[in-house]
């Protein structure tokens, strides 16, 4: 687990650490410019020349693996006072971070690592410690001695500190402490009271309670003294003192929408799993809706962050959480299963085959748990019980399920 505190450095630490992190900077880029050197000497073809430039370099030259750049780095110390300023292992995870991505493009296809500017490393990893840096009130750093730290929650017994990364946000600076216990953990298994949640624009989620919670919108809300912020920036001149204060105070206006946003997600989870033993949601892929023409209010919501979040709660507290189909959760009638045609200005569930009437919300959450409970049928789990908010009695899921019953609305008659 990560454990996230409040550092304060002084000023001599402050300026050691923004010197590590563009001296990490600089290695990254070297080490890229090499990658790059080496794949644009191979681009040619072998009967032509590129018109522009040609790169001379051997046919046989290796590529610059990750050892052979981590080996190199001891004599670039000699050539380069500046790089033993750091800590050797500190300089090293620069190194590492960069073949994290370079495999990442390799293997699994995200795009070419790009050269860091000025400012844009942000944090330093130091990955292994001989003892618990965390003493009393200070977290103890390689050539950096004591800094202040905030221990806001104390790291529980019979955990050990494996690494400690420094982070800077908005000139705030942080510990992301990793700690670790040898136990194994089992997963949770279904069981108790199942909750479907529904996500949404008008409204935040709503559950197959009836529990509906409004979107806070926290962007909108500072979107007015961001835009007064902003505007001031355009006006300073670049790299001046000016326009780096009123840098920051952007920086932290964001900050601020970010940290409360998360603090909103981390307190609805935990209502959920209050409120359930089982949470499902849908499979839904939220960066391509983000790119719609809902993009900004979809990225204000953070719906992908708060599955995420929901996911880690329900983990920690033993509570079972599955992602069901998307597909067609709003046209379905939870009761019958029958298909109910309605386009986003109706607002309310009205089924004409059963008679069954709710909001268009809450009728989706609920078609989110039937689809969770079937899925959780046809995975051969039993025991189950479906205790609804309105005090019917719980029912089990039948162990024989034949599998022609997979249709719209058979996880009712599936039920005993």
């Amino acid at each position: 687990m990560n454990y996230r505190y409040r550092i304060y450095p002084n000023i001599t630490q402050e300026q050691s650490l923004f010197e590590w992190m563009d001296v990490c900077r600089v290695a990254y880029n070297y080490g890229l410019r090499e990658i790059k050197d080496w794949c644009n000497s191979r681009k040619c073809m072998v009967d032509r020349c590129s018109i522009v430039h040609e790169y001379i370099m051997a046919a046989e030259g290796p590529f610059p693996s990750e050892v052979k750049q981590l080996n190199a780095l001891p004599f670039a110390k000699k050539v380069f006072p500046r790089l033993g300023e750091v800590p050797s292992q500190v300089l090293q995870q620069a190194i590492k971070q960069l073949h994290r991505a370079w495999d990442g493009f390799q293997k699994v296809g995200h795009g070419f690592p790009r050269f860091k500017k000025f400012g844009q490393f942000k944090s330093l990893l130091f990955p292994q410690f001989k003892q618990n840096p965390v003493q009393g009130l200070h977290i103890a750093l390689p050539k950096l001695g004591l800094i202040p730290i905030n221990l806001h929650r104390p790291i529980p017994s019979g955990f050990m500190v494996k690494q400690v990364r420094i982070i800077n946000k908005a000139d705030i600076w942080y510990a992301d402490i990793n700690i670790q216990c040898d136990v194994k953990v089992p997963n949770p298994m279904p069981h108790g009271h199942p909750i479907g949640v529904d996500v949404g624009l008008t409204k935040f989620l709503a559950t197959s309670d009836g529990v509906v919670v409004k979107s806070p919108q926290f962007l909108k809300v500072m979107q007015s003294k961001l835009k007064l912020l902003q505007r001031r920036l355009s006006r300073k001149k670049k790299r001046s003192k000016n326009y780096e204060k009123q840098r920051i105070k952007v920086a932290r206006l964001h900050h601020k929408i970010d940290n409360t946003r998360k603090d909103f997600h981390f307190k609805q989870a935990h209502i959920l799993c209050d409120a359930g033993d089982m949470v499902f949601m849908e499979d839904l892929d939220y960066r391509t809706l983000a790119k719609a023409m809902l993009g900004k209010q979809m990225l204000d919501a953070g719906f992908g962050q708060f599955r995420t979040i929901t996911k880690y709660v329900c983990c920690q507290r033993g509570k079972f959480f599955g992602e069901v189909s998307a597909r067609g959760t709003s046209q379905e009638c939870p009761e019958c299963g029958a298909e109910v045609k309605k386009d986003l200005s109706i607002r309310v569930h009205h089924c004409q085959n059963c008679g069954y009437l709710t909001d268009r919300d809450v009728a989706s959450g609920q078609v989110i748990r039937n689809r969770g409970i079937e899925l959780i049928s046809t995975a051969g789990h039993v025991g189950i019980q479906n205790a609804y908010a309105d005090g019917l009695p719980g029912v089990e899921i039948s162990q024989s399920r034949s599998k022609s019953k997979t249709r719209k609305g058979a996880t009712r008659k599936s039920l005993k």
